[in-house]
């Protein structure tokens, strides 16, 4: 059954917390005739910074480098894509219904103003691992090996990216009187009526960023004392970001799709972490051996200048 998840009947909260973060009071600014996006900034520090540790890790297994800025070229524009096309699929009535006109890029709500916030995770890896796969075979580098490298930097920059959300006051978690309540204005069309204007909520954004890096020092030191290759430590990147993504995405109040009493994105980082136990479990019976070289079997590197 497949229904729609808002807050119906939002309780009253009454508080008196010693402390809580204050959400900004801006979420853009301008340079010129451009306007420039917190949110955006966000998203672009996390790509510079999985692009830098990826390449990193991949030149010391042997790899061109810079290398993956060549994969990258197609990675990423897929990956924005793919995070958009996932977002409206997964919020069709935001965008498509009477009065609407989705494909209008300059109407409020077109499908195209990505600007303002809704990209998706999920969609990002669907569209980033088809670029990433067409480019790794351009260039003779196994796919398992470039997912391993970028596995920590991806995870990383997940959490650089929700800083967005802190700035767009967005993607909030239920009321809550806990000291680290995050502030929203009360004039933001995210915040549920019925509340008082004074309501904290839990900052799920803080949540994900404090697990996220805590992600990215566990896959490290695995990729490091482990030797977790083949593809496996990208299948621990998915079991550890579903896993937190569960919890995060459960206590959310912006409206989601429901399948069968949970949102969208819980089943998602379910199936992720599904996924990253099979990957483990497959790629351990299939290659107990070490992943020697980076390149496809029978293959030179191909480099660039």
């Amino acid at each position: 059954m497949l229904a729609f998840s808002a807050v119906d009947d939002p309780p009253t909260l009454s508080h008196d917390v010693l402390a809580s973060i204050p959400s900004p009071s801006v979420s853009s600014f301008q340079l010129g005739p451009l306007t420039i996006h917190f949110y955006a900034l966000c998203i672009l520090t996390g790509i510079i910074i999985a692009i830098v540790m990826a390449n990193h890790r991949l030149t010391k297994r042997g790899v061109p480098d810079w290398q993956v800025l060549d994969i990258a070229t197609l990675a990423v524009p897929l990956a924005i894509v793919g995070a958009r096309i996932y977002h409206v699929v997964t919020h069709y009535t935001d965008y498509f219904g009477p009065g609407r006109n989705p494909w209008n890029i300059f109407e409020p709500g077109s499908v195209w103003a990505i600007w303002e916030g809704g990209i998706a995770i999920f969609g990002s890896l669907i569209g980033g691992i088809v670029g990433a796969l067409i480019m790794c075979r351009r260039f003779n580098i196994k796919l398992t090996t470039l997912l391993d490298a970028l596995a920590p930097g991806l995870i990383l920059a997940q959490a650089c990216g929700r800083f967005g959300n802190w700035f767009n006051q967005e993607l909030f978690g239920l009321p809550t009187t806990l000291p680290w309540g995050l502030e929203i204005d009360p004039n933001n069309p995210s915040f549920p009526p019925g509340l008082p204007a004074d309501t904290l909520f839990h900052p799920t954004f803080l949540y994900e960023v404090i697990w996220n890096s805590l992600g990215a020092l566990v896959l490290l030191w695995l990729g490091r004392h482990l030797f977790f290759q083949w593809g496996r430590l990208f299948g621990m990147y998915l079991i550890w970001y579903g896993a937190g993504r569960i919890v995060w995405e459960s206590i959310r109040l912006d409206p989601s799709f429901v399948v069968l009493g949970l949102r969208t994105n819980v089943w998602a980082a379910i199936g992720a972490v599904v996924l990253g136990l099979a990957i483990i479990i497959v790629q351990r019976i299939r290659h107990p051996e070490p992943e020697e070289s980076p390149f496809i079997p029978g293959r030179e590197a191909v480099r660039t200048e």
